[in-house]
């Protein structure tokens, strides 16, 4: 029983650590090389990793999807995409992907003379499924070593996790004070019927002994 019980807790805590770390922001210090338009197939289960700002984009199967080119300064390339969120999960209310495309289409800079940016984006890169982390907002920064602090992640896993340490404590106290005793009444009426059952028994089998006896004679 501890087995599934420690399994259950594993998985859900993993779980919501993997819906944490896709759905918080983070932030990339790259250089932009490239700003490009593609129609995306949207059809299969990866369709959870491509925003859904309105209901007309459930019923599509492709549609078009700007990207941003940028690498990192040790030279490895990522790719973004720009959508919308609209109201929908995450919740970042993004509504200006025009704006921010052409932000990046600006900001485009070359090896030899490189113009960094910090980008603030959600989700995960995988290349073998086609997914792409969705940027949310650009900004200029000095050098490729200057990378804002995540303020807000932090601050959010911070309450979070003093959120869940109170709730636990809170538990623990009720579980004492209300549960437990009503166990061990439980368990103890338990107990008293057991020995109450076997007493019976008991008896039952000393009466049928004494049958035995009498078929004897």
């Amino acid at each position: 029983m501890a087995i599934v019980k420690w399994s259950f807790w594993g998985v859900f805590w993993l779980m919501a650590g993997a819906v944490m770390h896709y759905s918080l922001p983070q932030y990339d210090v790259v250089r932009i090389v490239d700003t490009y338009e593609k129609r995306q197939d949207i059809n299969d289960w990866t369709r959870i990793f491509w925003s859904d700002p309105d209901d007309l984009t459930n019923t599509l199967e492709n549609r078009d999807v700007q990207f941003i080119q940028a690498v990192f300064p040790s030279g490895k390339a990522i790719v973004y995409r720009n959508e919308d969120t609209g109201w929908s999960w995450p919740p970042y209310f993004k509504f200006d992907t025009a704006n921010l495309y052409t932000e990046a289409s600006d900001r485009i800079s070359t090896r030899a003379d490189p113009q960094w940016v910090s980008i603030m984006h959600y989700g995960w890169r995988n290349q073998f499924f086609s997914i792409f982390p969705n940027a949310v907002s650009i900004e200029s920064v000095e050098g490729p070593n200057d990378k804002p602090f995540n303020w807000f992640t932090y601050g959010f896993l911070v309450l979070m996790g003093s959120a869940v340490a109170f709730l636990w404590r809170a538990w623990v106290r009720f579980r004492r004070r209300h549960l437990d005793p009503v166990m061990e009444e439980v368990e103890g009426g338990l107990d008293s019927a057991g020995e109450a059952v076997n007493r019976r028994w008991h008896r039952l089998r000393r009466w049928l002994d004494t049958w035995k006896g009498r078929n004897r004679r």
